[in-house]
């Protein structure tokens, strides 16, 4: 063990600028699956790496060494298989475009979905309303019925009114529009949930576990109001606060950036900022190397 710290060298410039890099890499990385089904997954992924990786070197675990050299070209197909929903999540993140934008209309919108839902709750009626905002859902569109209508509480109240063809799938609103009814939402599959929530409450949660769309819910049984987003499911709302809660989504203007954009901004990737961090970078190198 001794002899293996030994063989270890301070990084050079080149390696402390790697170790920057790659640290930031890490973070956007922890950051994008914190929340998700597959976070878990990663931590006990990469824990279970460092260990064998850290025992292999202590106690010169050659055939070890040499299995895990061999497994790590697997390992990126292993990856892709894993995190599927949430590659595909941040692969749509890329080139997002917000179809809201700031104004009367959006308020409008609101005001009518609010109204529609808060209608549903005090009559007991089930509803699974899904605001679409940058990350498209033509495929979950495609699992119902195309309707392309105008917003409106009585159009909606009327698509989950009780034996009506469409009343037992979902509805998802892009912009000023409903888009779809009939459809089926992909549910959670998350170990975690509790038992008590229904077929609605996981499909809620299941759609914005891979968009990042606002889904509305209102429970058959109870009428009581929840609202999920980013995989997180808020229950019991009442019609002011669920009001508040959509109009604050979907008028942050931050949100119609694309993520690379909104990482260039942070990371402060203008050739003044590069400049800054390749100064104090050498600044650090120059000290080490004294």
């Amino acid at each position: 063990m001794s002899q293996w710290i030994e063989n270890l060298h301070a990084p050079g410039w080149s390696g402390v600028v790697e170790i920057f890099v790659l640290s930031i890499a890490f973070y956007y990385l922890i950051l994008f699956f914190r929340g998700t089904r597959g976070a878990a997954v990663l931590s006990g992924l990469v824990l279970l790496l460092i260990l064998m990786i850290v025992v292999t070197n202590i106690f010169s675990l050659n055939t070890l060494s040499w299995v895990l050299q061999g497994f790590s070209v697997y390992l990126a197909v292993a990856f892709v298989v894993i995190f599927q929903p949430e590659i595909r999540r941040a692969l749509a993140e890329l080139g997002k475009q917000s179809v809201f934008s700031a104004g009367t209309a959006q308020r409008e919108i609101v005001d009518e979905i609010v109204h529609a839902v808060s209608e549903l709750a005090e009559q007991k009626i089930g509803a699974l309303i899904a605001i679409e905002r940058e990350i498209g859902t033509r495929h979950v569109q495609e699992s119902g019925t195309r309707i392309n209508s105008h917003v409106s509480p009585e159009l909606l109240t009327s698509i989950f009114f009780p034996h009506t063809p469409l009343h037992d799938g979902g509805v998802i609103i892009k912009g000023d529009r409903i888009e779809a009814a009939g459809c089926v939402f992909p549910l959670s599959q998350r170990l975690e949930l509790s038992r008590s929530l229904g077929t609605r409450h996981r499909a809620a949660i299941g759609l914005t576990e891979e968009t990042d769309a606002v889904v509305v819910v209102v429970s058959e049984e109870t009428g009581a109001i929840s609202i999920a987003y980013k995989g997180r499911l808020s229950r019991g709302i009442d019609q002011d606060r669920l009001r508040r809660i959509i109009a604050s989504i979907l008028s942050r203007s931050r949100q119609q950036q694309t993520t690379w954009e909104r990482v260039r901004e942070k990371l402060d990737l203008t050739p003044e900022g590069v400049a800054k961090t390749e100064a104090i970078l050498s600044e650090l190198a120059e000290d080490h190397e004294r």
